[in-house]
Parts: structure tokens; sequence; C-alpha cells
């Protein structure tokens, strides 16, 4: 099977048991949803979107810290006298990388707590 036949059948699984999912998880009686007002009424979807947010942001993460350590290994293959020129902007990159997924695990945080509270 090709690469992207895999790629798009994974993502039409994913995306159907995101969609059936939350469909369960956020339910809710009639009498319930009257009740809720105001910010608290869309905490359901607040709260799905931070997740997808904080899912996407640590799988581009995770895409790009593996190809920056798979290109840094390719040169260090290549030039092994190099390997001490390519080690520090690779943990640089690695860092700045890390970096920008646990910013939105912290914005992800804030729109739950904010609406939480």
């Amino acid at each position: 099977m090709k690469r992207s036949t895999k790629i798009i059948f994974s993502s039409i699984t994913s995306l159907l048991v995101l969609v059936v999912m939350s469909g369960i998880a956020f339910a809710q009686g009639e009498a319930e949803a009257v009740k809720t007002q105001g910010l608290a009424q869309n905490y359901g979807l607040i709260a799905l979107a931070a997740g997808l947010g904080i899912g996407i942001a640590a799988l581009g993460g995770g895409i790009g810290q593996g190809r920056a350590a798979a290109a840094a290994l390719d040169g260090i293959a290549r030039n092994p006298g190099a390997a001490g020129q390519i080690r520090g902007p690779m943990i640089l990159g690695l860092a700045l990388i890390e970096s920008l997924v646990i910013y939105a695990l912290i914005i992800s945080l804030l729109l739950v707590l904010k609406v939480g509270a």
C-alpha cells in the first residue's frame, strides 16, 4: 500500500473517531443546555479546541525535532569532523522547537482554566 494512501486512511479514521467521541463526550440533555449561559455554554468547545491545539503542537514539535535530529546526524555521518559545529546549533534548534510546544501547552491550560473559573 502506498504511503499516501496510508496517510489518507489514517487521517480519515482519526477524524471519524474525533467526531464520534466528541459528540458522545459533549452530549447533554436539553434541560442542562438551557441552564448554562455565557462562556460556560461553550466550555466543551473551548476544551476541545485546547486539546486539539496541544495535540497538533505536540505532533508538529515531534516531527520537527525528528527531522532536525535526522538532518544533523546525516551531516555528522557525511563529515564526522564537523560534529562539534553541528551539535550546538542542533541542540539550540531542538530547544526552540520544544519551547513552542510548551507555549502551546500554557495557552491551552490558560484557556481551560479561564473557562472553568
